[in-house]
């Protein structure tokens, strides 16, 4: 199918992983990920989980499903590799009196026993991890037979994913890391879980970031996104001049506001695979 099915052995994926580490600790992710929460609550319908199932997070950033999950009376473990997003869930968890078990955990080396869960989700986290096959290859390494993986990924298409593209034009990802996009791409999901689990369902879908104006959205996510703070701050004047060129011509292409407002579409796939 043309998906990359094979693992450079010459990457450096510990390195990569210590650099994204830092990125995603600064800023503050919380601020943007409470804005996707809706995908979350959409994620855990489609699942149909039973309350009381065992349920694992991976990558949860500030708990979008940690906490959709958990409001359907699910027994959630939330598991991230950056502490600080995991302390922004617990206390979301605690603002609603919800009980979470929360654990810093990396995702392509995930601290627990073979199927250990009913279920594992992600929504636009593990995407990220430098190392896609091996974190795919561990997600349906602890779920039960029979149960069931569901994630939120941004599209390769989409204004995320374009985004990808923008910033790596200007500030080139590290050599031997894919897009993380490739998780929005129904052949990569194929190849990468198809070995082990059955398509259960492929679902493109919208979400809408809303923000004031192209000026706001530029501002809060230089804020409070890490990798495009990072990306902003390798570049010199010009380089960021033209880097924020680029991102406000694409968020033209993507805006679908009809009022002074700022509306932009982003596809994702939301995506559901049963272990066999």
């Amino acid at each position: 199918m043309g998906i990359q099915t094979t693992i450079d052995s010459t990457t450096d994926f510990a390195a990569i992983k210590a650099k994204q580490n830092v990125a995603w600790g600064s800023g503050d992710y919380s601020k943007v990920g409470v804005t996707l929460q809706i995908t979350g609550e959409e994620l855990a319908e489609a699942m149909d989980m039973m309350p009381s199932a065992k349920v694992l997070d991976v990558a949860a950033g500030n708990g979008n499903a940690t906490l959709a999950f958990a409001r359907r009376f699910c027994d959630v473990t939330s598991t991230d590799y950056v502490e600080a997003l995991l302390e922004a869930s617990s206390q979301r968890a605690k603002a609603e009196g919800l009980f979470v078990t929360y654990k810093v955990a990396d995702a392509e080396k995930l601290p627990f026993t073979d199927q250990s869960f009913d279920a594992v989700v992600s929504t636009f986290g593990v995407m990220f991890t430098p190392n896609q096959l091996q974190s795919a290859s561990e997600l349906q390494r602890v779920v039960k037979t029979g149960g069931k993986i569901g994630m939120a990924n941004w599209t390769p298409d989409s204004f995320i994913g374009q985004l990808f593209k923008t910033i790596g034009k200007h500030v080139p990802p590290p050599a031997g890391v894919n897009s993380p996009a490739l998780w929005g791409s129904q052949d990569w999901v194929e190849d990468a879980f198809g070995t082990n689990c059955d398509i259960v369902s492929f679902r493109r879908k919208n979400f809408m970031f809303r923000y004031r104006s192209t000026e706001h959205f530029l501002e809060f996510f230089r804020t409070f996104y890490g990798p495009m703070q990072k990306a902003f701050d390798a570049l010199d004047t010009e380089g960021q001049a033209a880097l924020r060129h680029d991102i406000m011509a694409l968020i033209e292409k993507f805006d679908v506001s009809t009022n002074d407002s700022l509306c932009i579409s982003s596809e994702y796939a939301e995506v559901i695979v049963q272990r066999r």
